[in-house]
């Protein structure tokens, strides 16, 4: 028996010996290979379409823009970026016995004055616009769409917008999430 700072230790060092002995038996070993676990997830959706994978988190490196550019035109050059919808089967929803063939997209995010907000540089937001001009309000859905079978790809810009801050030149970030309803 050791004593260690007041606390009893006892060690039985014929008893260890056995057991770590038989864990490194090379026939043990042998015997468990060609074995292993593959875990996996997924889900199975009931939607008419999925989005392409490559599309679900996308990083857009915006173009630099100049503080006089801001002063003089209120905003940056567009910026495109697409969200792909996969897989686009037009079905009857057993459940609700109905047809899905119109799409809403939504992005929202932190937002200042109808723009969504950046971190880091001030007196500039983001503006998001689809193919058809109209402008995305954080939150809110866009103008329906209509669905059709197979793929198809939802075209959308974005741009920094001037808002009422004091314009601050610096890096910024944000992050901007989307969902896609079907109805």
């Amino acid at each position: 028996m050791i004593l260690l700072s007041g606390l009893r230790v006892i060690i039985f060092p014929c008893i260890l010996i056995p057991c770590v002995a038989a864990a490194h038996n090379p026939r043990h070993a042998q015997a468990d290979q060609g074995h292993g676990i593959v875990n996996m997830q997924g889900s199975i959706i009931d939607t008419p379409c999925a989005i392409a994978t490559v599309d679900r988190e996308q990083s857009i490196e915006i173009m630099t823009t100049t503080v006089g550019e801001i002063i003089h035109n209120g905003r940056g050059n567009k910026n495109p970026f697409s969200l792909t919808l996969v897989n686009c089967n037009l079905h009857i929803n057993k459940d609700a016995q109905t047809l899905s063939s119109h799409f809403q997209t939504t992005f929202d995010g932190p937002s200042s004055d109808g723009l969504f907000s950046v971190d880091g540089a001030s007196g500039v937001g983001l503006e998001i616009t689809d193919d058809a001009g109209n402008v995305a309000q954080p939150g809110k859905a866009l103008p329906p769409g209509t669905l059709s079978n197979g793929s198809q790809i939802l075209k959308y810009q974005l741009r920094l917008m001037g808002n009422r801050d004091r314009l601050k030149a610096g890096e910024y970030t944000a992050t901007i999430r989307f969902k896609v309803d079907y109805f």
